[in-house]
């Protein structure tokens, strides 16, 4: 008997869990996913931050289309000069400070932390590096590292020397950030501790702290990028400017790329002594690029960011129910916590079964996460609320 594609999943695909969604998925289109069945899922996740424009965005799938008709990959990256890249670079850079005025294209958010922890030492001459708890800035060896819960990572020990965690918006922590400090990566919000918004001025006290030790502030904006705070980036909503800013997820228009940005004389460190000091054969690959460029181009034509904060406030007053304890938010990127535990997997499982996608967080296992594309209607939202509130419901009533 032929094996169905679920058991040949879960055979012959490597896990992360033992305990997959294992949503079989036929198509998506717009803010909605559908399975095989065609039964029709309101997508609240965006698949962690990364479809802000929903899925198959027209101009997306259009620019894909044309570069498919050009040319794919020619030569590892750096070599020869292609026209998506120069328009995205072009395009990016004037959404943001002069200070940010070059961009290394790279695969994923994973690998943009190693370079951005590579550049620091480079750049510095140091190499203890300031992240802090409860953050996630990807699973590879050096992003992993900079994670404080050792649950997750003292099965591959020993990685790199090092690290030091600070507690995200104590300011005492920032007498840890010495002259011995080359960077300091932190997420503007924090995402899996469940939306940790940073308060009283912490980011521009910890770009002040930068400054007195000349060491680089590092932002990773993977999640937080392309306006899902409400701003195109979360920096300038909290007004700092980050020497490298990383970003990935949402910036391909649900395509794999990432990049490191930062002034010019900053990255092109990597271009001598040695030379060659960071290559990559996939970065800035042409197809990745035009759907990068396509989707920015989009959020800016469009004003889709502006919109934002108006959708942000429509949730917060429609999600009133007695289990919810608060709201976290900064922009469509939210943490509903609950009033207990035991709550929670009622909650994602019925809303599941009734047709929305919500998530769970790596280090708050009392919230789950919405992250919606930013292109949900009023009356969208409405709809996919009223299947949380029932969920909500079901919850409660589990436990009276």
């Amino acid at each position: 008997m032929a094996l169905s594609k679920r058991d040949i999943f879960l055979n012959n695909i490597g896990q992360t869990s033992t305990y997959p969604l294992a949503l079989e998925v036929d198509y998506a289109e717009g803010i909605f996913i559908y399975d095989v069945h065609g039964k029709q899922y309101f997508d609240l996740n965006s698949g962690i931050s990364v479809s802000s424009l929903g899925h198959r965005h027209p101009q997306v799938i259009e620019a894909i289309k044309n570069q498919l008709d050009k040319h794919l990959h020619t030569m590892v990256y750096g070599e020869h000069i292609q026209g998506p890249q120069v328009a995205y670079a072009d395009l990016l850079t004037s959404q943001l400070d002069d200070s940010l005025n070059c961009i290394y294209f790279l695969n994923s958010g994973s690998e943009v932390l190693e370079v951005a922890m590579k550049l620091a030492k480079r750049a510095t001459g140091r190499f203890e590096i300031v992240s802090c708890s409860n953050a996630y800035h990807g699973s590879t060896q050096g992003a992993e590292t900079l994670r404080s819960d050792h649950s997750y990572s003292r099965a591959f020990l020993p990685l790199i020397p090092g690290i030091k965690h600070i507690e995200f918006n104590n300011v005492e922590d920032l007498k840890k950030i010495t002259c011995r400090t080359a960077a300091v990566i932190l997420e503007p919000v924090q995402a899996e501790a469940g939306i940790n918004v940073p308060k009283n001025d912490y980011l521009r006290k910890v770009e002040k702290r930068c400054k007195e030790t000349k060491t680089l502030f590092v932002l990773d904006e993977i999640q937080t990028g392309f306006g899902r705070t409400g701003k195109m980036f979360a920096h300038q909503k909290y007004d700092v400017i980050p020497d490298l800013l990383c970003i990935g997820k949402a910036m391909g228009g649900g395509m794999p790329i990432g990049g490191l940005v930062g002034d010019k004389k900053l990255i092109n460190l990597f271009t001598k002594k040695p030379d060659l000091g960071h290559i990559t054969t996939f970065g800035g690959h042409p197809v990745m690029c035009a759907a990068a460029y396509a989707s920015l181009k989009t959020l800016i034509d469009e004003s889709i960011v502006e919109s934002v904060l108006e959708k942000e406030a429509f949730i917060l007053k429609k999600l009133s129910h007695p289990i919810i304890k608060e709201i976290r938010s900064s922009g469509l990127m939210m943490a509903v916590e609950l009033t207990k535990r035991k709550y929670l997997k009622h909650v994602v499982n019925h809303s599941f079964n009734n047709g929305a996608l919500i998530d769970y967080f790596l280090f708050n296992n009392r919230s789950f996460r919405l992250a919606p594309p930013l292109i949900y209607t009023m009356k969208e939202l409405d709809e996919a609320c009223d299947i949380l509130l029932s969920a909500l419901d079901f919850a409660n009533d589990k436990y009276r």
